[in-house]
């Protein structure tokens, strides 16, 4: 869990900070190492990804998508998904509703 704001470290070669977390939405950036994995996982939230830079093996229920720094792809909630930096990157992710198992106020 993070506190806003605050740089944490998710997986080998992932970090993550939590930027807000208002209402029902949640922002949070993803810096990613080359060739870092964040594991296929799936939570009942809705999420939308924005590639800010870098490239990326978005694997979105089976299906392998590739992000350049511009691209956002949707996640439905309940759907299977998980990202492979080809180069070092950054992912904005926003979820809806907000993500409490990865927020801790403080």
């Amino acid at each position: 869990m993070s506190a806003i704001g605050e740089w944490v470290d998710a997986e080998p070669g992932l970090r993550r900070r939590i930027l807000t977390a208002e209402g029902g939405l949640m922002l949070m950036e993803v810096a990613f190492e080359a060739g870092a994995a964040g594991y296929e996982h799936r939570h009942p939230h809705e999420q939308v990804s924005y590639c800010l830079r870098g490239r990326f093996e978005y694997t979105l229920d089976g299906r392998v998508n590739i992000l350049s720094a511009g691209d956002s792809i949707y996640v439905p909630g309940n759907t299977l998904h998980g990202a492979k930096a080809l180069d070092a990157g950054v992912l904005l992710d926003v979820f809806t509703p907000v993500r409490d198992d990865l927020l801790s106020r403080g």
